[in-house]
């Protein structure tokens, strides 16, 4: 397994497109096993997409931003409206350019890209988990089900916690993926949550896309 310290941001952003895909192909051949016995997961409404915007940028964030924190390596994801209280794994690029995924034995194990930023720093944050494993749904399976303006907590190795505002929840196809508006960098300390979506294709066994949810810094806490 490899990592990308030294690599320019460009290369970064590049990996980050490359493991979307990775995290997807886990997701779809693991459905297969618990479909019987689980309804499928949620899917996000188009009333919580983001809203039009000229040039195709994101809309203005509808709660204001706030000064961004040092690094610090995050430790804990918690959602606690969908139940998620997870912790978290740094996640590499493998020798063939790849994110490697969180393992899919721990149902309850999210990971976070740690040759990027880290969440509450300037810039966009990413933090990918499961939908389902061989067991039944996984740590992210209730990501569709989340709506604007709800929050995210992460807790950091620093021991304070980043607050985040959800801005908007999207599922694409894998066909139509924005690169640029999911993994752009912003001067705003920003974050991204991504597991599988955007429907499943029973024929071939594969989900069609990918649920991102789009949330920026709104606060902090000491712990």
């Amino acid at each position: 397994m490899s990592t990308v310290e030294t690599h320019p941001a460009s290369r970064r952003r590049s990996a980050l497109v490359i493991a979307l895909f990775a995290v997807a192909a886990l997701g779809a051949a693991l459905i297969v096993n618990g479909w019987q016995r689980y309804a499928p997961p949620p899917q996000p409404s188009a009333a919580q997409g983001l809203a039009p915007a000229p040039s195709g940028a994101a809309s203005a964030k509808p709660s204001p931003t706030v000064t961004p924190l040092p690094p610090a390596t995050p430790t804990r994801v918690r959602i606690p409206v969908i139940g998620v209280n997870a912790p978290l794994t740094g996640l590499s690029l493998q020798a063939d350019g790849h994110l490697a995924a969180p393992p899919e034995a721990d149902r309850n194990l999210a990971g976070w890209y740690q040759a990027g930023i880290t969440p509450g720093s300037a810039g966009t944050a990413v933090i990918a988990g499961h939908v389902d494993n061989a067991q039944g749904p996984a740590v992210f399976y209730n990501l569709g089900a989340l709506k604007k303006g709800w929050t995210i907590d992460v807790d950091r190795a620093d021991h304070t916690t980043a607050v985040f505002t959800i801005d908007a929840v999207q599922a694409y196809a894998a066909s139509s993926f924005p690169t640029q508006q999911v993994y752009g960098q912003t001067v705003d300390a920003e974050l991204r949550l991504i597991t599988c979506g955007a429907g499943f294709d029973r024929s071939r066994q594969e989900y069609l896309g990918n649920v991102v949810v789009f949330a920026h810094l709104t606060g902090s806490t000491h712990r």
